[in-house]
């Protein structure tokens, strides 16, 4: 009798994989709960990853996004970490200063002291660096652009008052004097 293989126990089975993997190659692999999704990291440790993971779903909330993006940004900032020893300890010593902020973990805290912990040091490279990065790694992701309703780029289809100006359901008619028709 043929067994097929469904879904959830791929997702278990691929996740069991790449953790037995990672830990054979010194890496650390964070994986979701529901095990649709994990980062492989080579420069952050578990704990490390999910204050960055958290920090910048903090940083720019958006309910309709999954984790897998913000994890993207956390992997980036792992393999620029790695990179750069400088950019590793400048994370390092930011991450323990969050839980040194309140004397609690920062994790354990509510969304609202997160907040207030993450406005006391929004002036420092450790948060700006990880701003930056949330910044550029989610915006610039393409299968985030959907979920905020943008097409994308229409410069090469001859720009957007031809194509797509109204396309989006949640902008206003604008008044016929504020659109004016063309010159004859």
């Amino acid at each position: 009798m043929k067994k097929i293989l469904d879904r959830r126990l791929f997702l278990r089975t691929t996740a069991t994989a790449a953790a037995t993997v990672a830990a054979a190659g010194g890496t650390t692999v964070i994986a979701a709960s529901n095990g649709a999704w994990a980062m492989t990291l080579s420069s952050f440790d578990a704990a490390t990853a999910r204050v960055l993971l958290v920090m910048t779903r903090d940083l720019f909330p958006h309910d309709m996004l999954g984790d897998v993006y913000y994890a993207e940004v956390v992997e980036s900032l792992d393999k620029k970490a790695e990179a750069d020893p400088g950019l590793a300890k400048t994370i390092e010593t930011g991450v323990a200063a969050l839980d040194r902020a309140t004397g609690v973990p920062w994790l354990q805290l509510s969304p609202g002291g997160r907040t207030e912990v993450l406005k006391s040091i929004e002036k420092t490279p450790f948060f700006q660096a990880v701003k930056g990065e949330t910044v550029v790694g989610l915006y610039n992701n393409k299968l985030v652009w959907h979920h905020f309703g943008y097409q994308g780029s229409s410069a090469e289809f001859g720009g957007y008052l031809h194509r797509g100006f109204q396309d989006a359901g949640w902008t206003l008619e604008p008044d016929a004097e504020a659109s004016p028709p063309p010159p004859a």
